[in-house]
């Protein structure tokens, strides 16, 4: 299980987004938003970890008035200590009521709490139980939420948040800049460390403890840290990095675990890495401390962070279509394609959204028999289909082109039909208008006889 959060991140970087109908402005429901799990290293470990509660809300057209959430955590006060935070009025020991800030309207989320937990010096080493939560805010009701406290024995290696990057220059260079630590009760003697760097960025370095991996949106490194990371301890680790002249919306991923043989093999899977020659990737302490054994690591949800890094760049987008000819009962394909001139790449590595979608309807006297798979319509079932939506990937690289092939069966022959497609260019995950210096080429036509 240790190793699943490596193995995911390998596999690609590219993060689909899940959607939603649209929420009417009278109706809204209030949540939790909370860890389902939260592990609580044993003796030795930090003297505190932080528990952050949210209540988000689903439709930001409403404002939400200030609520007050409830916390129970009466089923860990035989192993854990609860500090409560000033917002939060305690009724006992384990139990407190927090006031938490409105939400005006155009935002969704707010901070309800932070708690901070602590196993008692004599735990029961395999204790477990959970605090329980309950939210209000005017009118509305959240639906009741949990995280499960349990105690570990092991580290807890960790990655700080590096900040998003805006307004990048192509053609410069720029790093990113994390702190490993260690949250656990036990070392970590070597380290694991999983990059990516998406298409429109390169490593300065490629170091000597890293082997690499081109693919095709970017590149990837595995390096292998020797410096010991204690309880307590946090390391700065900063990667250069060089903005390519085709970059635009970049992406930087990385991860961390404690090192084993397995771990490398696993992640390697059955790609081929090259080493690295230059000088070696060090972490660099920030904080000291004295070393333990150990292996496991108590934690996985901060192993893993994902980092903006946004160029400022354009790619021109430009639609061809197609002319076909036939008699009547002929079944044609026509089709249309995406062209990228660049000069960036464009990529929706986060949201997961086509670089362009095309609208396509039946030319004059004719009907749509076939499309790709990445066609849909909005049609109900036993109505007739005017309109397909198709698709292009999530990224198409400076300079490259993809073709969406209709099939058309020819119901009657008429001169010079036609139709229209075009780009749809406001798509909120993924707006052409904002990277593409020229709509207008992003016009073409289908013309049948």
């Amino acid at each position: 299980m240790k190793h699943r959060l490596l193995g995911a991140a390998l596999a690609g970087c590219a993060l689909a987004a899940v959607g939603v109908g649209p929420v009417h402005a009278a109706s809204d429901q209030l949540w939790i938003d909370v860890p389902s799990e939260t592990v609580l290293p044993g003796p030795g470990g930090p003297a505190e970890r932080t528990l952050t509660v949210r209540v988000t809300h689903d439709n930001t057209e409403n404002a939400v008035e200030p609520g007050r959430l409830t916390v129970d955590a009466s089923e860990v006060a035989a192993f854990a200590r609860v500090s409560w935070p000033s917002n939060c009025a305690p009724e006992s020991a384990v139990k407190a009521v927090c006031e938490f800030p409105g939400m005006p309207a155009g935002t969704d989320i707010v901070t309800a709490a932070r708690l901070g937990l602590s196993a008692l010096p004599d735990a029961d080493p395999t204790a477990s139980g959970y605090v329980r939560y309950n939210a209000t805010a005017g009118e509305l009701t959240a639906f009741p939420a949990e995280t499960r406290i349990s105690l570990g024995d092991g580290p807890d290696l960790g990655l700080s948040q590096a900040e998003y990057q805006r307004d990048l220059r192509p053609g410069t260079s720029t790093q990113v800049s994390a702190t490993v630590g260690n949250d656990g009760n036990r070392a970590v003697q070597r380290t694991l460390l999983w990059i990516n760097a998406s298409y429109g960025l390169r490593f300065k370095e490629r170091n000597s403890n890293c082997e690499y991996r081109r693919h095709e949106t970017g590149e990837s490194a595995l390096c292998v840290l020797d410096e010991a990371v204690a309880p307590g301890e946090r390391y700065a680790l900063t990667t250069g990095l060089r903005v390519g002249r085709n970059a635009l919306y970049e992406r930087f991923d990385h991860s961390v675990l404690p090192y084993s043989d397995e771990a490398l093999a696993e992640a390697r899977g059955e790609w081929t890495w090259t080493p690295g020659t230059g000088p070696e990737l060090d972490l660099r302490p920030v904080v000291a401390a004295q070393a333990v054994a150990g292996e496991d690591d108590l934690d996985l949800s901060d192993n893993y962070r994902a980092v903006i890094l946004d160029a400022k760049n354009t790619a021109d987008l430009k639609l061809t279509g197609s002319r076909v000819r036939g008699a009547v009962g002929d079944t044609v394909t026509a089709s249309v394609t995406v062209h990228n001139k660049g000069p960036a790449w464009v990529a929706s590595l986060g949201a997961g959204a086509a670089v362009a979608t095309v609208p396509v309807q039946a030319p004059e006297g004719t009907t749509i028999v076939g499309v790709p798979d990445e066609c849909w319509t909005s049609s109900e079932e036993g109505e007739p289909v005017t309109t397909y939506f198709c698709r292009t990937p999530i990224y198409l690289h400076d300079g490259a082109s993809h073709t969406m092939e209709v099939r058309l069966r020819i119901d009657e022959v008429v001169r010079g039909a036609r139709t229209t497609v075009e780009t749809l260019n406001d798509d909120p995950e993924l707006p052409i208008s904002r990277f593409d210096p020229n709509l207008r080429n992003n016009r073409a036509q289908i013309v049948v006889n």
